[in-house]
């Protein structure tokens, strides 16, 4: 780097990477993105279809899963637009404003995803071991409120980001590590003291996905004792079963982060590609997912999607 320096005054622009030491397996990146983007918007908004479409999953768990596509439609459309112009039209620099913008989407929703995640956990808690106050508990109203604390936790959380990002000087090549802009990336570019950036970066984590990982444990370890109680290894099975789905979404988004913080701290020698594709996994996977394993394990959703298909077919 040089040493001339931009101040966020300036508004220096951002070059975007593709995937650096697998420039000649580009093509089929581009491929394989463009199935991981369609599966994900197609599948969710599927989803959102059905649960509007059929009355009996007009319930709390389908509002939540509802939100949950919901979210995971804006993390899709977060990093949409510069993944398309980084691969597809090799336009690899972005305006410092549009970066500060893409940043604040993607982690506001990984945020969200969080929230949405533990109070399906609560969901599953209540219907396993107080179902006779399941109604009572989560009525309308409480499910409103749920959800808008986990935006509005979110936001809280991921505002202050941008702002903090803006008072410190850049340096002169700014070149990120991804086709997107993410904040551990970003705070390795300014030529000033990011120690407030970090503290803060470890505060947001820990209070929110630290947080949430360790209350959805909880929830889970009740629901397994109240489980054993059950008499009936069939009975037990067909409990367990209503949890499957909301612990492989949790599995598919804590174990990618999880893997991208690990490989941030400790795999500094590692090949850059790495990095990419472990960040790639975890922006991309999670949204892919979810409406797949939602569309398998739950049986109304599963034939109202039959259904679709079968009368596109005739």
């Amino acid at each position: 780097m040089g040493g001339d320096t931009h101040n966020s005054s300036g508004l220096p622009p951002f070059t975007l990477t593709g995937l650096p030491g697998l420039e000649a397996s580009q093509h089929w990146m581009i491929l394989l993105l463009g199935l991981l983007y369609t599966v994900s918007i197609v599948g969710n908004s599927l989803i959102l279809f059905i649960i509007k479409e059929e009355q009996s999953l007009h319930q709390p768990m389908y509002y939540f899963l509802s939100l949950l596509s919901i979210n995971d439609l804006g993390v899709s459309f977060s990093t949409l637009p510069t993944v398309l112009a980084t691969f597809c039209f090799q336009i690899r620099e972005i305006s410092f404003n549009s970066c500060m913008a893409q940043m604040f989407f993607i982690h506001f929703f990984s945020f969200i995803e969080s929230g949405i995640l533990l109070v399906m956990s609560f969901d599953r808690y209540v219907a396993i071991c107080h179902p006779l106050r399941y109604a009572t508990v989560l009525t309308d109203a409480r499910v409103v409120q749920m959800g808008m604390s986990a935006i509005i936790r979110s936001f809280c959380m991921i505002f202050p980001l941008p702002f903090l990002l803006l008072r410190l000087p850049f340096c002169k090549a700014n070149v990120l590590s991804h086709a997107y802009c993410l904040h551990p990336d970003l705070i390795r570019l300014p030529c000033g003291d990011i120690t407030i950036n970090n503290i803060f970066g470890l505060f947001i984590v820990i209070s929110t996905f630290g947080l949430d990982s360790a209350l959805i444990l909880l929830s889970y370890v009740l629901i397994l004792r109240s489980v054993l109680a059950i008499a009936s290894r069939e009975e037990r099975l067909k409990t367990l079963n209503t949890c499957v789905s909301h612990m492989c979404a949790v599995f598919i988004f804590y174990v990618p982060m999880v893997g991208v913080s690990m490989a941030a701290r400790y795999g500094r020698h590692a090949p850059p590609y790495v990095h990419t594709l472990m960040s790639l996994i975890y922006l991309f996977v999670p949204p892919m997912l979810n409406p797949v394993i939602y569309s398998i394990k739950t049986k109304e959703i599963r034939r109202r999607l039959c259904k679709i298909l079968l009368r596109r077919k005739f």
